[in-house]
């Protein structure tokens, strides 16, 4: 398929205050509170060793950084050692992959991955790394809804007069996503198949700028992470159209899941686990799971996840790894069918 233009913000990430703020505000005040997280490089030495490191493959104070501080909090608390989290954004999450897999392989360097780890090995060719090769799987965090969501003074009202206008302007109407291959593009081109519509890509570098322009009405509709709306919905900001959960959710009464709007069986989420570099020994990824589960039993860390609809759902490394490669088989697919590249 082909790609339109990047959104007007594609270049700019640096436009996250108008919209990830609530979400940020609210959970670096829960940190504020429940452990002094250390910022990277600004470290006390009263430490007296180099800290643990969590690395993000995207832009400071979206849901995956806001996630990584929360999580990196409690474990930080749980291990009794520093930890500090550092935004390497780029190429997709790449850069951030390619840092972790320089690290020693001794379980002090962790990356939050997130879908994209499992859809780069296709998404980019040739393949940056080797899910089976160079990462060992610490252990998942979770799962949160994709949602399609408008500005409040959009006029489309509901899933119905989406579709309605898909069907009657084809590839007019507009949807932004946080970028070629990211979760919710993948899980709108999804969307258009089983709806039989063909709406018009505007990829954005992050969900912010993204959700930025949809509420200026620069976009029809925006497909994003629960995490980054959540506050926005609730305030009257934004309006959801849809979950894509497979189960309505409280935290969003009166919005129907796509797959009550006629489409059975349609779900697709985001989902969050640590991983490490290939090689890092097996009691230090036990001991890192073990830790992982205790900090996801934090009513801090639990909190925002359940509050946007989210699963918390824990388990083994190799849990986790068995969800990876069935993840990397499916936009295996996905992709090659789409015929989906990066620019």
């Amino acid at each position: 398929m082909s790609h339109p233009r990047h959104g007007r913000d594609a270049g700019a990430p640096g436009r996250p205050a108008v919209l990830a703020s609530p979400v940020r505000r609210r959970l670096l005040a829960v940190l504020a509170t429940a452990c002094p997280l250390a910022a990277a490089g600004a470290v006390s030495e009263a430490w007296g060793a180099e800290p643990l490191r969590i690395i993000v493959g995207y832009t400071a104070g979206g849901a995956v950084d806001t996630l990584a501080r929360l999580v990196g909090a409690a474990l930080s608390r749980s291990l009794q050692e520093p930890l500090v989290v550092e935004d390497r954004p780029g190429a997709g999450g790449n850069l951030a992959v390619k840092l972790m897999l320089q690290s020693r392989a001794d379980g002090r360097t962790l990356l939050l991955a997130a879908n994209a780890l499992a859809a780069n090995v296709s998404l980019y060719q040739p393949p940056p790394f080797d899910l089976e090769r160079d990462i060992a799987p610490v252990g998942m965090i979770g799962r949160v809804p994709v949602l399609i969501a408008v500005g409040a003074d959009s006029p489309l009202r509901s899933l119905a007069d989406l579709l309605r206008s898909a069907r009657r302007k084809p590839d007019s109407l507009t949807f932004a996503s946080p970028g070629i291959g990211s979760t919710p593009h993948l899980a709108m081109l999804q969307f258009e198949h089983a709806a039989h519509v063909r709406l018009r890509h505007i990829p954005y570098k992050g969900g912010a700028p993204a959700i930025a322009d949809a509420l200026a009405g620069e976009v029809d509709c925006v497909a994003v992470n629960a995490l980054e709306v959540v506050d926005l919905a609730r305030s009257g900001r934004m309006r959801v159209l849809a979950l894509m959960s497979p189960r309505p959710s409280p935290r969003f009464p009166g919005v129907p899941t796509i797959a009550q709007s006629g489409y059975p069986g349609f779900a697709a989420s985001v989902w969050y686990g640590l991983v490490a570099p290939a090689g890092t020994p097996r009691a230090t990824v036990l001991r890192l799971n073990a830790a992982l589960r205790q900090a996801l039993a934090d009513p801090a860390v639990r909190r925002p996840l359940l509050g946007a609809g989210g699963e918390i759902d824990p388990g083994t490394p190799e849990q986790f790894g068995r969800l990876l490669l069935s993840e990397r088989a499916r936009y295996a697919a996905l992709i090659r069918n789409e015929s989906i590249h990066t620019e």
